[in-house]
């Protein structure tokens, strides 16, 4: 089946849409943590898993869902997708119980990893022309990138005038337009065989979930508690268990051999450690804002605006840069101006006037927002064409694994509430951030080679 100039474009709108609502499910929560922790009644542990139910399994079944989409065709699994998504998000704002709003997030995340690869595959389908289909994929990510910018502004309107509800039900009408959209515009390309890694796959998520339950539940169980250090011992023993499978298998959900290219492993690096401090600090300063600050979830919101405009611009500057400076140069330029950005927000006090923030948030995400894009540049020039798919959903896997850490870690830190231990915490997660990232850029001079890159 060809795809006309309409149904292309509708299949793009689609694609889009089941991109921007699962970005905007990332950072839209943030500023509604004050908000469920009085409905909730509930502590920064309680916070920290309700952010990182979905991020879990939206990073552990990422590859697994790609394949899937090979198997029975990729709009078969989109609308799969986009179906569980929107269930979820009705079950979350319908959601009487922190456990049971944990539940929905856990099928949320089930969605966002349907939806994500096989929105792409989609476009791959619908725009056969590479120059067409480019462009398409810039509108894609255009429109992704503006979302899970504008996610914690919109979030905070939401809150502030309709409840925390509103954050997750106004996901039912951009679910039922993206499964409208793609049931009439989605070229239906068959499925073909493609084994799938269920032993793999199976392990990987004991691997992450225990580790997430260890650092998590350390907050207010401590590190000795037994059931803590069990989690993290049987965090350690899948992900070796793992290792073996993956190394054995024939179809590997991830293919060890991509980690040869010491380039392609550099930036994995890096994708972990930018998300990880990215999102681990965005998760700190919303409870900053609401908890110690006592600002309003729509205050909360517009104090991340400068962030989220930057983000933007960017984005799109970093392409253009790439072209003149190389992107080695952003890579190792990135992560430093991301830490002198947090390094100037080391003297932060409760009391302190927002004027001050304003400067360094917009450095640490022009920093941030250079990396991004350049990583994905990088990452598909250093493999063949044929793993591109794969190699660009492993960077997406290991992101989102790191934003998951970041936020169990500086979580853990920031775990007392009182204004002196969680400032105290909150000072140590900036400055584990800043390290972190100065440490990026020193991997990613010494290895982002120019050898490693295909032409």
């Amino acid at each position: 089946m060809n795809a006309t100039p309409l149904s292309s474009r509708g299949t793009l709108l689609a694609s889009a849409l089941g991109f921007v609502i699962v970005l905007l499910d990332v950072s839209v929560v943030n500023v509604a943590l004050d908000a469920l922790r009085h409905q909730f009644d509930t502590d920064v542990s309680g916070l920290q898993w309700v952010i990182n139910a979905y991020a879990l399994v939206f990073a552990a079944l990422l590859l697994t869902s790609g394949t899937l989409g090979d198997r029975l065709g990729a709009w078969r699994v989109f609308l799969a997708g986009f179906a569980v998504f929107t269930a979820a998000s009705v079950a979350c704002g319908l959601s009487s119980s922190l456990p049971v709003l944990i539940a929905a997030r856990l099928v949320q995340g089930l969605g966002a990893a349907l939806l994500v690869p096989n929105s792409l595959a989609m476009l791959h389908h619908a725009y056969p022309d590479r120059e067409q289909r480019n462009r398409a994929v810039g509108w894609w990510g255009g429109l992704g990138a503006v979302s899970l910018a504008a996610g914690p502004v919109l979030g905070g309107l939401l809150v502030t005038h309709l409840g925390w509800r509103s954050i997750f039900l106004i996901n039912l009408p951009i679910g039922l337009m993206g499964m409208y959209l793609t049931l009439r515009h989605a070229t239906r390309v068959a499925g073909h065989r493609r084994a799938v890694d269920w032993s793999g796959q199976a392990v990987a998520i004991l691997a992450l979930a225990s580790l997430t339950y260890a650092i998590t539940e350390a907050a207010h169980l401590g590190w000795t508690h037994e059931w803590v250090l069990r989690s993290a011992m049987l965090a350690v023993i899948a992900l070796l268990v793992f290792i073996c499978i993956e190394t054995r298998i024939h179809s590997p959900m991830l293919p060890l051999a991509l980690f040869r290219n010491p380039t392609f492993s550099v930036v994995s690096v890096a994708g972990v450690v930018v998300n990880f401090a990215y999102y681990g600090l965005i998760f700190v300063f919303s409870l900053f804002f609401q908890m110690q600050q006592h600002r309003s979830a729509q205050l909360t919101g517009v104090a991340f605006l400068p962030m989220t405009v930057v983000l933007i611009a960017v984005n799109v500057l970093a392409g253009r840069l790439t072209a003149r400076v190389g992107p080695r140069v952003l890579m190792v330029l990135g992560p430093l101006l991301a830490a002198s950005g947090y390094l100037l927000l080391m003297p932060l006090s409760i009391d302190g006037g927002y004027g001050y923030l304003v400067a360094p948030m917009l450095l640490a995400a022009s920093g941030i927002a250079l990396m991004v894009p350049t990583m994905t540049n990088i990452t598909l020039s250093s493999v063949d064409a044929s793993r591109a798919g794969i190699a660009s959903g492993v960077l997406n896997s290991a992101r989102q694994v790191g934003g998951m850490l970041g936020v169990a870690v500086f979580g853990y830190l920031v775990r007392d509430t009182a204004p002196k231990p969680f400032m105290h915490g909150m000072h140590l997660s900036i400055g584990l951030a800043v390290v972190l990232l100065v440490g990026g850029s020193i991997l990613c001079w010494w290895g982002i080679k120019p050898e490693h890159m295909k032409a």
